[in-house]
């Protein structure tokens, strides 16, 4: 299994400039110094357990917040991110965002399907 370190680092990131802290202050709250903060944050070291706990804790996460790129089952998790995003849209913006996920998703399945057919 392999933890992508550089997508919890970043959720890490967005959730503690949506809390208004600093590296400086999540540092000094968690015990680590701000130049460890920075490297979880780019993704640069690995963290521990007790730490994203205790991240989690001070920014007032979930873990499966911060975990959820690398976890099978977060569906709660994007789910929720996408309707943060379409709260404050108008219809209009809703529709044009909606066009867009429908384009993708059918370009995913197309690439989907042009893979298998590649392995068979």
């Amino acid at each position: 299994m392999v933890i992508d370190y550089d997508a919890i680092g970043l959720r890490i990131k967005i959730a503690r400039i949506k809390a208004k802290i600093t590296q400086e202050s999540l540092a000094k709250q968690i015990a680590l110094s701000p130049t460890h903060v920075s490297n979880i944050e780019t993704g640069n070291t690995k963290l521990s357990l007790p730490t994203i706990i205790n991240i989690a804790n001070v920014l007032a996460v979930s873990v499966d917040d911060l975990l959820c790129d690398n976890i099978v089952k977060s569906n709660h998790v994007f789910n929720k991110e996408a309707q943060e995003i379409l709260a404050d849209c108008s219809p209009y913006d809703i529709r044009i965002l909606l066009d867009v996920l429908k384009s993708t998703k059918k370009a995913l399945q197309k690439d989907q399907r042009f893979r298998q057919n590649l392995i068979e």
